[in-house]
């Protein structure tokens, strides 16, 4: 698995319609044969600041990369943003499924 994690900080003015806005990229990115999740999440502190994680077959990332979505994605969300997101990437080779925590475990 490709496993993403991507902070995204929006103009503050933009942050209440952000996910509505680019909801055309979310779905698109999930009907990818190659996308596991790609969920976002705000965070509860500031509401102008995204979470973004995704997970990809191992093979998933160069038609994720390459897709007309994706570079449809590369010109317009710069624009709602403050900064360049920052991005944690990771390859789990052969990893497809969430494991359960031992730690809190319910019986």
């Amino acid at each position: 698995m490709i496993l993403i994690n991507v902070k995204f900080k929006v103009r503050p003015e933009c942050a209440e319609s952000f996910l509505d806005d680019i909801g055309w990229y979310t779905e698109a990115t999930r009907a990818e044969a190659g996308n596991i999740f790609f969920e976002w999440y705000v965070d509860p502190e500031n509401s102008a600041e995204f979470i973004l994680v995704e997970g990809f077959h191992d093979d998933g990332a160069e038609a994720h990369v390459g897709s007309e979505h994706f570079q449809r994605a590369c010109r317009e969300i710069p624009t709602y943003l403050v900064e360049t997101p920052t991005i944690i990437n990771t390859l789990i080779p052969g990893k497809v499924e969430w494991d359960r925590m031992a730690e809190f475990r319910v019986d």
